[in-house]
């Protein structure tokens, strides 16, 4: 049977990704993108799906409840997968009322939209959705377990502690009023449409043009990356198979630390410009040209509150619903470079100088 999806923040990064994966996946069903178009919101991440019937895009608020519900009402939603979020730790850090607004009072207004039009209807079976992040766990020491879904919530940052508070209000919708909820908390993501303030796409861009590459610190922070293609199957899988009420986490078994990863996007880059005269046309300005693209790494004065390391435990989601990432954080990469070569119609307009 046909689903109807309301995807919130679909013009961003994972959930313009996540939008294509399920119409690729799900022809039959209808996908409406719901999206305010803020700095990392972006139409032209979904123009390809412009043209099919049974997708539909709303220009909106989350936080604009009777819109949410108009939307959730017109189209006969009974899937509602929210990825609409503030997400940039560095501004949350300078300004963390917008964190507040969109990721609490956001989440909260959808909640409140979904309760009013699915629990006041027949009680049909509906699901919500909400996307999360490892960071509400806080920081984990060199050798310590990895997060998994039982662990004590720890945010250290503004965004963090936003997030946090949006799983929390998920939690009690569903244990008070009975919405039909599920949480993922994924680790980070990589790929095509990520905004070019984020460590991966950041570097690439700058790589491209000669432009420094910030290095936090030592650069010795740990991440555990997943290719957002990958996060896209293990929500699938999530909707399609996981227990309402429950939370599962989705990691790439991908542990890096920052400096290592710099490091090897600038050989990767490297290697693809040796001999290869369109790339040296193009990007004249790169020190890729000459295979020194490490050149540009400059190590800066360390952010606020840095998390040392973030890591996944995905054992829940493996053994119950079988997910496993398709991807290695090698292959994810090349697949990366693959894009953002192929698209700098698309990043070139979104960089700030």
């Amino acid at each position: 049977m046909a689903k109807s999806l309301l995807v919130t923040g679909a013009a961003g990064f994972i959930g313009a990704n996540f939008a294509h994966h399920w119409v690729a996946a799900h022809p039959d069903d209808t996908v409406v993108a719901f999206d305010a178009l803020t700095y990392a919101g972006n139409r032209a991440n979904l123009a390809s799906l412009e043209a099919r019937d049974n997708f539909h895009f709303v220009q909106g608020d989350i936080c604009d409840q009777s819109l949410v519900e108009k939307t959730l009402r017109d189209h006969r939603v009974d899937t509602l997968v929210h990825f609409a979020a503030e997400s940039h730790v560095d501004r949350s850090i300078t300004g963390p009322g917008e964190f507040i607004q969109t990721n609490v009072i956001g989440t909260h207004s959808l909640l409140e939209a979904a309760r009013s039009v699915w629990l006041a209807g027949d009680g049909s079976d509906h699901r919500f959705h909400h996307v999360s992040t490892d960071e509400v766990y806080g920081s984990l020491a060199p050798d310590a377990p990895a997060f998994h879904e039982e662990q004590k919530y720890e945010p250290n940052s503004p965004y963090s502690a936003s997030k946090a508070a949006s799983d929390h209000l998920v939690r009690a919708w569903h244990h008070t009023y009975g919405l039909q909820v599920s949480t993922s908390n994924c680790s980070n993501n990589y790929g095509p449409f990520h905004f070019p303030e984020k460590l991966i796409p950041l570097c690439l861009t700058n790589i491209l043009r000669g432009r420094p590459l910030p290095v936090y610190g030592d650069g010795s922070n740990i991440r555990d990356w997943l290719y957002v293609q990958d996060h896209c199957r293990g929500i699938e899988l999530v909707l399609q198979k996981g227990s309402v009420g429950e939370t599962y986490n989705i990691g790439g078994n991908n542990e890096w630390n920052n400096l290592d990863i710099v490091q090897l996007l600038c050989d990767r880059l490297d290697r693809r410009f040796a001999g290869n005269a369109e790339l040296c046309k193009r990007f004249p300005d790169s020190p890729a040209l000459k295979g020194e693209s490490r050149s540009l790494i400059t190590f800066v004065e360390d952010r606020a509150g840095h998390d040392w390391r973030y890591a996944i435990d995905a054992s829940k989601i493996n053994g119950e619903l079988g997910y496993v990432p398709v991807e290695t954080f090698e292959t994810g990469i090349e697949l990366t470079l693959d894009w953002y070569l192929a698209n700098e119609d698309w990043w070139r307009p979104l960089l700030l100088d």
